[in-house]
């Protein structure tokens, strides 16, 4: 298939390594109309995946090319821009029938079932909005890396506030509520102009009750961006600067399965097949790869 040419994706893009240093099983890879994916989703009840799409305007860019697509878990493409009009899409979450969407200073609802927009929400004073999680009773949680916040909204009282905030939650990127808490992938300390950290990030856990803030990795080991659940106690996340795919087991250690070129986003992972479905953004393309036997203790 076509392969789109490589852009600046970033004002801080970084060249990628072109080698994997392990090899994953690959399940099936897309890379034709394919520009800047960020996030891959799996909405469990109608059982589709969502891509978001940045485009050419790079991830600060108010250019309105930015898009989703909706395929299927196998890699087919349902409808490439199923929804347009966004400036810099990254994390995707859903909570009933509304896909919610971070895109720079807004988040986004879009009707799974119609595919339209139903609800828009401007974030004053936000940064760089990133990812995106959603709690059972419907709050939306938004990490805003560049101004190191976590918002939460809460859609049936229209409530916005400030969840977390400071260098307790190290520049946070990736979000996922898990058993009533929200773990969060913080991209590091010191954020730099460039995007590097002096101190990577390390995987947290903020109890939603009572607001406790536990380190599940009591060391750094990245620049976190993308965290799933394994389906059991641990996580599989991703570090976008060095692009290691990476094990955290219920006990905080820490293993590396993979390592793809500089780049690697937001993922989904399907723990009934144990496939990490990963957007390359620096490469353009989409794939699923097979992790049993990177799993395998």
């Amino acid at each position: 298939m076509k392969k789109i040419t490589p852009f600046l994706l970033f004002a801080f893009a970084l060249s990628a390594d072109p080698s994997h240093a392990e090899k994953l099983p690959a399940v099936w890879s897309l890379s034709e109309d394919v520009a800047a994916p960020e996030s891959t989703y799996l909405d469990k009840k109608s059982g589709f995946l969502f891509v978001s799409q940045i485009g050419k305007g790079g991830g600060m860019g108010k250019d309105g090319d930015g898009w989703i697509t909706k395929m299927t878990p196998d890699g087919k493409v349902i409808d490439k821009k199923w929804a347009t009009g966004l400036n810099a899409p990254k994390g995707l979450r859903s909570a009933g029938d509304k896909l919610w969407v971070a895109d720079i200073d807004r988040i986004l609802a879009f009707s799974i079932t119609s595919g339209k927009k139903v609800s828009e929400l401007k974030v004053p004073g936000a940064m760089f909005l990133n990812d995106l999680a959603c709690g059972k009773d419907g709050t939306v949680y938004v990490s805003d890396m560049l101004a190191g916040k976590i918002y939460q909204f809460e859609e049936k009282t229209l409530k916005l506030s400030v969840l977390a905030e400071g260098d307790r939650i190290e520049h946070p990127n990736g979000l996922l509520v898990h058993k009533g808490k929200l773990i969060i992938g913080g991209w590091g300390q010191n954020i730099q102009s460039d995007f590097s950290t002096e101190t990577p990030g390390r995987l947290l856990s903020l109890d939603l009750k009572n607001g406790e803030l536990n380190a599940i990795t009591s060391d750094p080991i990245g620049n976190l961006d993308g965290v799933e659940s394994d389906g059991a106690d641990g996580f599989v996340v991703t570090d976008w600067i060095s692009g290691k795919i990476m094990h955290v087991n219920g006990d905080g250690n820490t293993r590396t399965l993979a390592t793809f070129p500089k780049g690697a986003a937001d993922h989904a992972y399907l723990p009934d097949k144990k496939w990490l479905i990963l957007p390359e953004m620096l490469e353009n393309k989409i794939g699923a790869f097979d992790l049993k036997k990177a799993l395998k203790p």
